[in-house]
């Protein structure tokens, strides 16, 4: 999976491509981490326009992320997910959880 980040003064984005899965656990928490960390920052969009596969491993990360976040005061939000991806986070209850537009 490859993973890009920007800043654009309080707002940080992490954009996401191909898979999401269990084997980038350690690439996506070396991602945020340093974002929760940031006084400056104080919300986190999650781009998933270019993811074409997620999992329930990804899922969990995701969830991770979100009590990370809460934790440091940082609000959380999953954009431009595809149709695929949009279905598993309908199917999951995501939309109560998290902001997804």
């Amino acid at each position: 999976m490859e993973i890009k980040q920007t800043k654009n003064n309080n707002r940080a984005i992490l954009s996401l491509g191909g898979r999401f899965d269990f084997n980038v656990h350690r690439e996506f928490k070396d991602a945020y981490m340093p974002l929760l960390s940031d006084e400056v920052i104080e919300s986190v969009e999650i781009n998933l326009a270019n993811v074409d596969y997620l999992d329930s491993s990804a899922l969990g990360m995701l969830l991770m992320l979100r009590e990370r976040a809460q934790a440091s005061n940082k609000e959380i939000s999953l954009n431009s997910p595809n149709n695929t991806v949009l279905q598993i986070l309908d199917i999951a209850n995501f939309k109560k959880l998290f902001t997804i537009v």
